[in-house]
């Protein structure tokens, strides 16, 4: 029952590219980040080898709700609060295009299904109306569904429709962006934990293990704080009652419905907050059976539960990003802290490193450095 849905499906052999002796980038983290700077830096030429401890995917990238979504964790006028309004566009935009990359790359492991960020009362009603707002009126796609038209009936108070985010199998995605990466030269070493910086030969070192601590970072490591996020799957349901990503209560609850009529369903650490601020990977009664009963309110009817499983995902207290230049250590970067928003987050953020080393920063880079978090 702890594996993951999403990893209980052969994997498929990575393509072998043994590189002895020095290179130029190392990355410890074969998640999605690690993946997406493998495969940027190894297309431009450069010499990359990857370190996971484990397998590819394994970490939160295996584990996460398999929601592909613009933006931050932050809504839309909190970012603009936050950066201001140009730098939220910019994000906002940026997102977007690169869910337009994942899906190019993703095949059949990406679908475009739109998903519905939704209200549960009245206060959380206000606060989607004014996003809502906020987005169209700069420029964003964004639809208002009332609750009469939500699932299951009497249950929500209204939602919006975000149309070009996606429903993704993270599993299958990352370790098919791994095999582009070794098709493009990476050396992806599975299984090879990095007890030390020192054992890395390279001119650039990327730790990109987002909430699992790497202790490679000392007192670095403290930017982002360990949550664990648990999740359930479902027997097969007989029809489809929900056709893209829904997630409620900020965030707190969250679910979707599988190609083969599952329900997947995560979230409510605020049953028991304090204990769900952990490095242990393991499920918990508590928040299981908040859960499964949960997914038969969905449901209209109990269902059996066919996969329990947690992982870590790493939470930053202003909800972006922490991705930079390790301060003191200018060869380290440390990247991660997409606070439970880390498919296309993470996706981005392998990218921005690996433009950064080749030369070509963006301006996005500067909103997620660790120094403002000191």
């Amino acid at each position: 029952m702890g594996i993951p849905y999403w990893l209980d499906e052969p994997a498929p052999p990575l393509p072998v590219r043994t590189l002895d002796g020095p290179v130029d980038v190392a990355i410890v983290g074969g998640g999605v980040t690690g993946c997406a700077c493998a495969l940027a830096l190894a297309e431009a030429g450069l010499r990359v080898r990857l370190h996971e401890a484990r397998a590819v995917a394994e970490g939160a990238s295996g584990r996460n709700g398999g929601f592909a979504l613009r933006g931050t964790a932050a809504s839309y006028p909190v970012a603009v609060e936050t950066v201001g309004r140009e730098a939220a566009r910019l994000l906002w935009r940026r997102t977007e295009e690169e869910l337009g990359e994942m899906e190019e790359l993703a095949g059949d492991a990406l679908r475009r299904t739109g998903s519905l960020r939704i209200a549960n009362g009245a206060e959380e009603e206000t606060e989607l109306r004014e996003e809502h707002d906020a987005l169209l009126a700069d420029g964003f796609r964004a639809e208002w569904v009332e609750g009469s038209e939500l699932r299951p009936p009497g249950r929500f108070v209204g939602a919006i429709f975000h149309p070009g985010d996606a429903a993704l199998h993270p599993g299958r995605w990352v370790r098919r962006l791994a095999a582009h990466a070794a098709e493009a030269g990476a050396d992806i070493r599975e299984h090879d934990h990095v007890a030390s910086l020192d054992e890395l030969d390279a001119d650039h070192v990327i730790v990109a293990t987002d909430g699992y601590p790497s202790g490679l970072l000392g007192e670095f490591e403290n930017l982002i704080i360990p949550t664990r996020g648990q999740m359930i799957a479902t027997e097969p349901l007989g029809e489809q009652l929900f056709t893209c990503p829904h997630y409620a209560r900020h965030g707190f609850d969250y679910w979707q419905q599988t190609r083969d009529g599952r329900l997947l369903a995560g979230g409510f650490r605020d049953v028991s907050l304090l204990s769900e601020l952990t490095t242990e990977e393991e499920t918990t009664p508590v928040v299981q059976d908040a859960l499964e009963q949960f997914v038969a309110e969905l449901a209209g009817r109990p269902l059996e539960v066919t996969h329990r499983w947690a992982g870590l995902f790493g939470l930053v207290l202003d909800f972006l990003p922490v991705v930079g230049p390790v301060p003191g250590h200018d060869r380290v970067w440390i990247v991660g802290g997409y606070s439970g928003h880390g498919n296309v987050l993470g996706f981005l953020c392998g990218r921005l490193v690996a433009s950064a080393i080749l030369g070509r920063p963006a301006p996005e880079v500067a909103l997620f450095d660790p120094e403002r978090l000191l």
